[in-house]
């Protein structure tokens, strides 16, 4: 099969974090005249995404990748391999020059259909430790970008590069001004920022609805609940809550003075590339498969960020760590200059389309 230089399809899915580097090299494609697609879910959130981005989107069949036992595990055997039928429908229509891969269970049905094609594979992990998807999809990818320099003791180093975080240049233009005028807070008083994920976080959100009354008394908060997680009966001058925010992000970074976050790479990688200070609740191992706590180890093992165990949070020991935090800034601030990797969408693209 002829290859078509001038189409790339996207792939990845199940949250933001599998969606967003793939909605930030789409526009470096078309400008440099290489058309997008992308192969995603019927229903995950990439879906909702990528159609209001307006790249061309193709739905395939795809299960849950599980590390337990499981009769869906049966199920949904058939359901990926559904999957790489769909895809390979696909791909030969589309004749990619390559496939990029952002993880996500969604992206292995498409990896295997290329590999079957001879369609190179490319896929980007942005966790210390892949994910099941990016363990499999990485047998058959031609090269492996990593986030974590880490991670290169655990994937193919022979095919792998490491290239640290891919940076939203527009999260370095933030104004302290526009925050105001968008949330009616004032600048010059403490802030605090919650940040829960993009598929939320109960424990945080209930923390802060549950003592609402015990940040606001110290500080200015804006909370970011998740999707459908707005207490329209909370209320209070000092308080702001919203589902989810996009432009408006660089904004309320810069008039945060401290960060309350998970852990996942690409929010924690903008907070240590503003030189955000930063308290990290990695998802427990209840929730996930460790990944979001060997990223906040790792950060407070470099002197980035400060931790608390998701069973653990209280409004103390937030209060506790926020002040912390305040009283050593500077040395936060300091270690995290320190770091000096990192690419921009641009230079990801311009090197995945030089690769060979």
């Amino acid at each position: 099969m002829k290859l078509n230089d001038d189409v790339v399809v996207l792939t990845g899915g199940g949250t933001i974090g599998h969606v967003m580097l793939n909605t930030l090299i789409a526009p470096e494609l078309l400008n440099d005249n290489v058309k997008p697609y992308y192969i995603g879910s019927k229903t995950g959130i990439e879906k909702e995404i990528i159609e209001k981005s307006g790249i061309e989107y193709y739905s395939i069949s795809s299960g849950k990748l599980r590390r337990y036992l499981s009769f869906e595990n049966i199920k949904d055997v058939f359901k990926v391999t559904k999957g790489i039928f769909d895809a390979r429908r696909i791909l030969k229509k589309l004749q990619p020059k390559f496939v990029f891969s952002k993880g996500g269970f969604v992206s292995v049905p498409v990896v295997l259909a290329a590999k079957s094609l001879n369609i190179p594979v490319y896929i980007h992990e942005s966790d210390i430790s892949p994910g099941l998807a990016n363990k499999i999809a990485g047998k058959f990818a031609k090269k492996i970008f990593v986030t974590f320099e880490k991670t290169l003791n655990f994937v193919d180093s022979n095919k792998s590069e490491y290239v640290g975080p891919v940076i939203r240049e527009e999260l370095l233009h933030g104004s302290k001004e526009i925050a105001e005028n968008i949330t009616g807070l004032d600048p010059n008083k403490p802030t605090i920022m919650f940040i829960g994920g993009s598929l939320g976080a109960k424990s945080i959100n209930d923390l802060v609805h549950n003592h609402l009354d015990t940040f606001v008394d110290q500080y200015q908060v804006i909370h970011i609940t998740g999707p459908d997680n707005i207490r329209e009966d909370i209320s209070h001058p000092n308080y702001r809550q919203y589902e989810f925010v996009q432009h408006e992000l660089a904004h309320f970074y810069k008039i945060s003075d401290v960060v309350i976050s998970r852990s996942g790479a690409n929010v924690i990688y903008e907070l240590l590339l503003l030189k955000q200070p930063m308290l990290l609740i990695p998802l427990p191992l209840s929730q996930s498969r460790g990944d979001q706590i060997e990223n906040a180890e790792y950060f407070k093992s470099k002197g980035y960020a400060e931790t608390i165990e998701d069973e653990s949070i209280t409004p103390k020991r937030i209060i506790d760590n926020i002040r912390k935090i305040e009283n050593n800034k500077l040395e936060y601030i300091k270690n995290m200059e320190t770091f000096t990797a990192g690419m921009t969408p641009k230079r990801l693209t311009e090197h995945l389309l030089k690769e060979e």
